[in-house]
Parts: structure tokens; sequence; C-alpha cells
């Protein structure tokens, strides 16, 4: 079994670390940058950066704020948020950003997903998928930070996002979202399943049993997490140590 990855998410609004309970209920959680240096230092394999309001308000990433985020940085730091050109990637690769994700602007033109792998790598571009299973029982797309519904499937445009040379998927669901009660395991299954590529689980993950599972039965390549690390519930430290000893879970 490959290393499994343990990933905090830095959702930035206003240029604070933020965090709610299915993308509502938000309440402050620090300085990004200070957060970010911190888990550096505890051994977190990768760090993600989310500007939650981005695309919402119709503005571009904080760049000077990633700038500052990856001087603090030595592991791969990932940045998502109204990310809609070739032009923006180039910039946020250039402040330091390892990976950029792209999610709403990937939905509405998916040609973006195409135009980034080929000018910067597929192992740079992560496709954001933020998903909710519908009243139909199938479990569906939502873009601009989980306001809008869309008709794609989620396991299909997994895979479709994988074809046209996404690197990985982050996969969160809304319904568990902040809620630490689990992952939600039978979608992150059957888009592993899917897709030839990395899928990162997020949303829900509250112990490291939730961890262990959306690794064993979820088949997830990383876990991605904020709450806990951010108000010292489970640090990452201590996460990692019991994957290791408890579950026999390869971590780095």
């Amino acid at each position: 079994m490959l290393t499994k990855r343990i990933i905090p998410c830095l959702d930035i609004r206003d240029g604070r670390t933020v965090k709610g309970v299915n993308f509502v209920n938000i309440r402050d959680a620090g300085d990004p940058v200070e957060l970010a240096a911190q888990y550096a230092q505890q051994g977190a394999d990768e760090l993600v950066f989310l500007d939650i309001t981005a695309t919402v308000e119709g503005r571009e990433t904080f760049v000077e704020l990633v700038a500052r985020i990856a001087a603090v940085l030595n592991i791969p730091f990932t940045v998502g948020g109204g990310i809609s050109t070739v032009e923006q990637v180039s910039r946020l690769l250039q402040a330091g950003a390892d990976k950029v994700s792209i999610n709403s602007a990937a939905v509405k033109n998916p040609q973006l997903i195409d135009d980034i792998a080929a000018n910067f790598g597929s192992q740079a571009l992560v496709v954001a998928i933020d998903t909710r299973t519908l009243p139909d029982g199938k479990a569906h797309v939502h873009t601009h930070g989980g306001r809008t519904a869309t008709a794609l499937e989620t396991v299909a445009w997994a895979q479709e996002c994988a074809r046209r040379g996404a690197g990985e998927i982050l996969l969160t669901s809304m319904d568990a979202d902040g809620t630490q009660n689990g992952f939600a395991l039978d979608i992150t299954r059957q888009v592993a399943d899917a897709v030839p590529i990395p899928v990162i689980a997020s949303g829900g993950g509250g112990t490291a049993e939730h961890f262990a599972r959306v690794f064993a039965q979820g088949r997830a390549d990383a876990g991605l997490a904020a709450s806990i690390f951010h108000f010292g519930t489970l640090p990452v430290p201590a996460l990692k140590a019991q994957l290791r000893e408890t579950y026999q879970i390869p971590v780095r």
C-alpha cells in the first residue's frame, strides 16, 4: 500500500482562516501564515489553501498572501479559489504554489483543465469537486462554494476531469463537511474506483478511525481536514501516530 497523505486545509476569507459546517456557520480559525508554518513543522504532507469566496465575489485569489504562506513552507502547497485562466495559474505558481485547484471554472469551461495540464503539467493541477446527494438519490457536482447544484453526476465528472489531464481529484462531501462524523465512504470509493489518478477525501474527518476507514474502505490516497487541526482536536502528529500504530496505515 502506498503511503497515505495527511493534508490540512486553510479555508480563507478576507485574509483569515475560517471554518464552517456544511459550508455555512463560518467562524474564525486564525492567521493563515502562522497556521501554515505550524503544519509544516508538525509533519503535514501537503497544505491546501482555498479562497472560499473568490468565485462568488468574482475576483482572483490573493497572490500576495499566497507568496507569504509559500515563504514559510517546505511541503507541497496547493492553491484554489477564483482561478479561471492560464495566466492566473502562472502568477500563483510564480508566487510559490506547487499546484492549483480549480472547481467552478472547470465546470463552466472544461477546456481549462486541458489548457492548464498542457501548459504546466498534470502534476500541477488538482480539480476540486464539491458533491452532494440530491433528491434523485445521485451525487451531483456543486459550484460557487457549494451554492449552485449542477446536472453533472459526480463520478462521470471525475472521469472527465481525469481524461482531460487533472493530476488529482479533491473530493469534498458537502453532506459530511465540518460534521466530524466521518468521511463519505461510498462516493469516495465510487470516484476512486472510477479514475486512474489520486483522490483526496475531504469533509467529515473527526477521528483517526475516520481517516483509517476512508483510506481502507473509501480507497482514498489522501485525507484532508481543517477543524480538527485548526482547533487542536486531533493534531497532525497524533493522527499520524494513531494511523501507524492502531490501524497499520502507512503514513510518512
